[in-house]
């Protein structure tokens, strides 16, 4: 598959917004993202595509110029900016610092306290993801376990080409097209809530940036009472887009510890615990759903999606398969003669 065909699979997002000059491409950048300047250096008629999605905790777009032009923008104050370039290339300036970014192999990641320039070359596509500095930093804050008491300070360019890089990649198109799936995530708080999370917190992890020791210390398990904090929480606001970094924060502890913690006093992670509430929950009902209740509504209801995945998780933990579990207690209940 070639860097463009790459960078155009999939589902894109909706709504869509085209232009051909650069007065049209600069409203639609405004109105999306930021007020800003944009020049062309080569004159040459726009291709701009920019479809995008408003998120709980981001803004996506999948986006094109067409063209040589560069984009001078003025600090965003309230949000981090990322460009994770699928095909073509881009020069970027922040600061005294520069970079580039080429097709499938990097990205940039811009603060919120300076002006800077992106100068796109005109094949090149790129993932424009907006992220208000308090969804970054208290995911910060939930990895790690403590406070974040000073902004975040990425390196302006990085890398997609590790393993890392490649997950952080899959990840955005993957909430990219549940959220423009009709019927998808964006319907579904609890499952957008947790892919939200995910992105979020693969950016912490592969960008390079001033507070990443606080994610590669090790240290301490989470004690017995921190961990029974977190399953309390769990159990208590499993109807709530709450996440494995939510069930940190409550119980005051680093992810890596309360990861540590469950291993060893339940023997699953944190997130595979709030899967288990929720499958309980979904017995619950679905053993006691009313007539014509469907399987998928209450499957949706507590955060499962995909139902083929919703189905094999609840054999894995009750030993049968959703619609078993209902035609056996369909089986022992009584049948009342006169009707």
């Amino acid at each position: 598959m070639t860097q463009h065909a790459d960078a155009t699979a999939g589902t894109d997002p909706a709504p869509i917004r085209e232009a051909h000059d650069l007065a049209e491409a600069r409203h639609h950048i405004t109105t999306v993202y930021i007020p800003h300047e944009l020049t062309s250096n080569d004159n040459r008629p726009l291709d701009f595509r920019l479809a995008y999605l408003h998120s709980r905790q981001l803004t996506l777009g999948h986006l094109r110029y067409g063209a040589d032009v560069e984009l001078l923008c003025p600090p965003m104050l309230s949000c981090y900016h990322v460009n994770l370039t699928l095909a073509g290339s881009t020069q970027v300036r922040q600061g005294n610092r520069s970079a580039a970014t080429d097709g499938g192999r990097g990205g940039a990641a811009f603060g919120f306290a300076e002006p800077y320039v992106v100068r796109w070359n005109p094949d090149a596509v790129q993932y424009a993801i907006k992220i208000p500095r308090t969804a970054m930093e208290s995911q910060l804050a939930a990895l790690a376990g403590r406070p974040v008491d000073a902004p975040i300070r990425f390196d302006l360019g990085f890398g997609l080409r590790s393993a890392r890089g490649q997950s952080l990649l899959a990840a955005v198109r993957h909430l990219q097209a549940e959220l423009a799936r009709p019927g998808g995530t964006a319907e579904l708080p609890l499952v957008r809530a947790q892919l939200e999370s995910y992105v979020i917190s693969q950016m912490l992890l592969v960008i390079p940036h001033d507070h990443q020791d606080l994610l590669t210390t090790t240290g301490r398990a989470a004690g017995r009472t921190h961990v029974r904090i977190a399953m309390e929480y769990a159990e208590e606001h499993a109807a709530e887009p709450i996440t494995a970094p939510d069930l940190a924060r409550v119980a005051c502890v680093s992810m890596r510890a309360l990861q540590v913690g469950f291993r060893d006093e339940l023997g699953v992670s944190p997130a595979t615990y709030i899967r288990n509430v929720r499958l309980d929950r979904a017995r619950q009902d679905l053993l006691a759903r009313g007539a014509g209740v469907p399987i998928s509504e209450i499957a949706h209801r507590w955060g499962f999606h995909h139902l083929g995945r919703f189905a094999e998780h609840y054999r894995r933990r009750f030993g049968v398969l959703p619609s078993h579990s209902i035609a056996t207690e369909e089986a022992r209940t009584p049948v009342d003669p006169v009707r």
